[in-house]
């Protein structure tokens, strides 16, 4: 494993993003029923939207999901087929850009398992998942455990 520094943080997180062609999303034109299948089938809990310029719009969980549908005595499913994911979606999400370093990223990454990534042109090119983060610090944390041990 290649030697991590401490000035890695100052570099550009593009680095550590999961790039778009392998992320799972949908379009803001789908159908909720859709949106929902998608989250279930790969396990996650939010997933971003884009519109079909491929350009960051928002992101549905399967929260924002079963909550719109979720009537007085019942869920009604049935309304996830005549509505799309932009009338639930949120827009007010986190999101970086690929140029900006990591350590930008670390405080938002806190509070939200990923963070979506775009260009200056806001085209969507992927995301930072908490657990790059989380694998750097181990690592540089470890090794630095070791400088330190073998110092004494």
């Amino acid at each position: 494993m290649k030697k991590i520094h401490a000035e890695d943080i100052y570099k550009p997180i593009r680095e550590w993003v999961i790039p778009a062609d392998q992320v799972a999303h949908v379009q803001i034109g789908n159908p909720l029923e859709h949106a929902l299948l998608v989250l279930i089938k790969t396990g996650y809990s939010a997933i971003p939207v884009l519109d079909s310029s491929y350009h960051l719009k928002g992101q549905i969980s399967k929260t924002l999901i079963l909550d719109f549908a979720l009537g007085l005595e019942r869920i009604e499913f049935e309304k996830l087929e005549e509505h799309v994911v932009e009338e639930v979606m949120r827009t007010d999400i986190p999101h970086v850009k690929e140029d900006e370093q990591l350590l930008d990223a670390l405080k938002l990454l806190i509070d939200h398992n990923f963070l979506s990534v775009v260009d200056n042109n806001g085209y969507f090119t992927g995301i930072l998942p908490r657990s790059a983060i989380l694998k750097f610090l181990n690592h540089y944390l470890r090794e630095k455990n070791r400088e330190t041990v073998g110092q004494k």
